[in-house]
């Protein structure tokens, strides 16, 4: 499915290319294992408790210092490469590589390009990779080595569409997506047919709000390109404008056409995702079933069964599965997930936490060239400054204007006590079809308080009766507005 997360890869210059033959790059320190990036969080959180400003710029770089362990460019550890297998061809595409075992794929990468440093195609794969894995472990600071590695490929061979298809999906990464679509028509003058560059186009137009545009990229990526990558794009464009019965006939079409265990987990996870925003919890669950059994260590995976176990009452098991999610992949959404079943049982010391640690990721992206306005105005908006959340959904809304930027600043606007300016964006929010509980508890409350009590109930009711286990503390806040309804007629 389409990221629903959220890049300017411009970023600094080219590096220079070492000649045909030169010795492998020097090994660099072993990069930390996620309980240790998350370690770095925390550490970095309870300084940000401390101080603000200058202090809090400067504990960021020191941040992405100790989440890398000093990792530089594309060198990685020379003891991973050493073990990984050599000899990727130029022939290789991103795309394929990262179909398998991301981090075997960068080692063997790694080591291709210390020994033919002229490969340009094998620099292409390599920054994408690092792409993808970030999307995955949630260390943005690969962008960097991404940047790199793309950058080194098109000095090497100036306008190649491997390249120019990588630069797209570090811009979307990064969610400058206004780059991402720049970059994606370039590949694509080159390449009609490059994968990447098709999906990246679909992904950029959605991130843009451009909805129809991104229909008939759909169309035509299918036409060129039909696979995997395409028909979870596909689907979630149908899905945005409401027509989930499209979506979910076009995601069972991919998972039947899902060629490998990576595949399988994409699309059974996409299916999971989508059944859970329908309420439909049983089902959802056998999708992420489905996707564990391919690859029980994927992160999307899991992090869609515990919110579908949330949902379906089992908060218990959902704050031992968000447990593991967070402790390898440290992302705002997961955190803020389990900050929230913290807070519903009453653990308010470990929910701040959580809280907290959302505050340090979104200052380590931001390090590191991501846009974390529509992030931070999420978890600002309920679990932190309100002011801050205004800021950020309003520079948000400005860049790009989604379904979801609408829903953040109509959110943030009410949480500032602004609730009549925010009607108009709740309303712009839920006006494509797309059906998403979330969006309608934060209309029916904004409704609420504007006065509109009829209008309240009726988008309060559909919440409920599309995904009532929709959040632990959203559909808790939902009931308790209903009733208050019914008592003041």
């Amino acid at each position: 499915m389409s990221p629903r997360s959220n890049d300017s890869t411009r970023g600094s210059g080219q590096e220079a290319t070492p000649p045909a033959g030169a010795p492998p790059a020097a090994e660099t320190p072993r990069p930390p294992s996620a309980a240790g990036r998350v370690d770095a969080l925390r550490r970095f959180a309870a300084a940000a408790r401390r101080g603000r400003g200058p202090h809090l710029a400067s504990c960021a770089v020191l941040l992405a210092v100790a989440m890398t362990a000093g990792a530089v460019a594309v060198g990685g550890d020379g003891r991973d490469a050493a073990r990984a297998v050599p000899g990727v061809s130029r022939a290789v595409s991103a795309d394929v590589l990262v179909r398998g075992d991301l981090d075997t794929a960068i080692r063997s990468l790694q080591t291709h390009v210390r020994q033919q440093p002229r490969d340009f195609g094998a620099w292409a794969a390599l920054g994408f990779a690092q792409v993808e894995r970030a999307r995955t472990d949630g260390d943005p600071s690969r962008y960097t080595r991404a940047e790199r590695a793309l950058a080194r490929s098109l000095a090497l061979r100036p306008g190649n569409d491997q390249a120019l298809a990588g630069q797209a999906a570090l811009a979307a990464a990064r969610h400058d997506f206004a780059a991402a679509l720049d970059h994606a028509d370039r590949a694509l003058e080159r390449n009609p047919y490059s994968e990447r560059a098709l999906c990246s186009r679909i992904d950029a137009l959605v991130e843009l709000g451009r909805y129809a545009e991104a229909a008939k990229a759909a169309a035509v990526a299918d036409r060129r390109r039909p696979g995997v990558p395409v028909f979870t794009r596909y689907a979630y464009v149908r899905e945005l404008r409401g027509d989930v019965r499209t979506a979910r006939r076009v995601l069972h079409r991919a998972l039947d056409s899902a060629a490998g265990p990576a595949d399988v987990a994409y699309v059974a996870t996409a299916l999971g995702n989508l059944e859970r925003g329908q309420g439909r919890y049983d089902t959802a669950l056998h999708h992420y079933a489905r996707a564990l059994a391919a690859d029980d260590a994927y992160l999307p995976a899991l992090e869609g069964r515990a919110r579908a176990q949330a949902a379906d009452g089992d908060r218990a098991g959902a704050i031992t599965t968000l447990e593991q999610v967070v402790a390898r992949s440290p992302l705002p959404g997961p955190l803020v997930a389990l900050g929230e079943l913290y807070e519903d049982r009453g653990d308010r010391a470990k929910a701040r936490e959580q809280y907290a640690l959302v505050d340090a990721w979104t200052a380590l992206a931001r390090a590191g060239g991501v846009d974390v306005d529509l992030d931070t105005a999420l978890a600002a908006a309920d679990h932190g400054d309100t002011a801050e959340a205004l800021r950020a959904a309003r520079a948000a809304w400005d860049r790009r204007r989604t379904v979801h930027t609408a829903d953040a600043l109509a959110w943030a606007l009410h949480r500032a006590g602004r609730s009549a300016e925010a009607l108009p964006y709740a309303r712009r929010a839920t006006a494509t079809g797309y059906r998403d509980a979330t969006f309608l508890h934060h209309r029916g409350m904004i409704e609420k308080a504007a006065g509109q009590d009829r209008a309240a109930r009726a988008s309060l009711t559909a919440a409920l009766r599309l995904n009532p286990g929709f959040s632990p503390l959203g559909a808790r806040a939902a009931r308790a507005a209903l009733e208050d309804l019914e008592a003041a007629r």
